[in-house]
């Protein structure tokens, strides 16, 4: 019998010290939503024979993610901390219809030249003001009341619904100034959209690879794919039209959500206060005053988002945004982020975008009715919700054995 346990320890001690396999060693869960996005478009590239990796339509793809991808970089933010905004769809529409109000009923739309410049930047900074309102609404009485950001954000979500059907009296607004139609139709030169991809392309991985001393493997071939992903972007951008201007804001605040959320204090509070807001709190955290400006910076979003797809329609509509919110969410959560906090990347909530959009617009060429869209969209939130819940649940029984 001993001599048993002996041979049985032996063999546990040899397999524990057997080193792993490379394949074996890499955490795949780390990369499920870049494995899930290339499978997804290939099936779509098949079943679509080709159409949908042609240059046109990648550009366009690019362009309708823009705006799911700008609230699900706010919303990142959001649920790390714990907390979720349901409104975020309706701020999108009142922002729009504010922006509606100011270039046709004020006659912004009308300025010409330099002074159409001006009317543009007043009618994004307006609507972006009130989307700003909204979000401190929200942080107001989520920190002063600790009221749970579920019922105060559904509350907005009627509020601002309300709200841009009054102002608007139920009807759509157009048409929009051909100068301020530029930032949700407008597009960079090919040639310099090229350029500014592969460069920044570029930029990003040297950074990365350079700093610092030696990097893991892991980081090579993530970086090889960055490079694969931005090379066919240019190419899509240069064989087309050049690359769309939301595009463009949306990979800025992209870049700015990555670097705050990894690279500051704020970043490291923000996942703090999501993991464990006792120790945060006791650590010296303010997590009041965090949240209050993770609320505002959500609904700052929002009204810029309501800006850009009023430009894209060429006007504004009441019931624009429906759903936004549930997009957004979703695309989050796809990313990997969980929705208990603390856990969670701003680039995996960007290929959560991306998702979303390739199967809104997969879905779209496959000429599937708008019926099934919702529920095969509504499946994979669901999906998606459960495979988070089954990640946390094995991660915390883990951690109690």
């Amino acid at each position: 019998m001993a001599t048993t346990l002996t041979l049985k320890s032996e063999s546990q001690s040899e397999s524990q010290s057997a080193p792993k396999s490379f394949w074996a060693s890499i955490d795949w869960r780390k990369y499920r939503s870049l494995i899930v996005l290339a499978l997804l478009a290939i099936f779509l590239a098949w079943k679509t024979d080709g159409d949908f990796v042609s240059a046109r339509n990648l550009t366009n793809l690019t362009r309708q993610v823009a705006i799911n991808g700008i609230l699900a970089v706010g919303m990142t933010y959001v649920i790390l901390l714990g907390g979720i905004d349901l409104s975020v769809g309706s701020v999108v529409a009142l922002a729009g219809i504010v922006v509606g109000l100011l270039q046709v009923n004020a006659g912004l739309s009308q300025w010409l030249g330099t002074k159409a410049i001006w009317g543009t930047l007043i009618t994004v900074l307006a609507a972006t003001g009130v989307g700003t309102a909204c979000g401190v609404f929200n942080a107001w009485w989520i920190t002063r009341f600790k009221i749970a950001p579920f019922i105060i954000t559904l509350g907005m979500m009627v509020i601002a619904r309300g709200l841009s059907l009054i102002f608007s009296n139920g009807a759509a607004i157009s048409p929009l100034g051909d100068f301020f139609g530029n930032l949700g139709q407008g597009y960079i030169p090919t040639l310099a959209s090229a350029i500014l991809l592969g460069g920044g392309a570029f930029a990003f991985v040297g950074l990365k690879l350079l700093r610092g001393g030696r990097k893991p493997i892991t980081d090579y071939i993530l970086s090889g794919i960055i490079l694969i992903m931005c090379a066919v972007a240019a190419w899509s951008c240069y064989s087309y039209r050049g690359l769309p201007i939301p595009v463009l804001i949306f990979g800025a605040l992209g870049v700015l959500g990555i670097l705050v959320l990894e690279k500051t204090k704020l970043g490291r509070f923000v996942l703090a206060s999501g993991g464990n807001p006792e120790a945060a709190w006791l650590a010296g955290v303010p997590i009041r005053k965090i949240t209050f400006g993770i609320y505002v910076t959500m609904g700052a979003l929002a009204g810029l988002c309501g800006a850009i797809l009023s430009a894209r329609l060429n006007g504004a509509l009441p019931t624009a945004g429906e759903l936004f919110e549930l997009d957004a969410i979703a695309a989050v959560v796809i990313g990997g982020t969980s929705l208990v906090g603390g856990i969670g990347t701003v680039q995996g909530s960007i290929l959560g975008a991306f998702f979303i959009g390739s199967l809104n617009n997969g879905m779209s060429l496959l000429e599937i009715t708008e019926f099934y869209q919702k529920v095969i969209k509504g499946v994979i939130i669901i999906l998606a919700v459960w495979f988070d819940t089954r990640q946390a649940r094995n991660s915390s029984s883990v951690a109690t054995h």
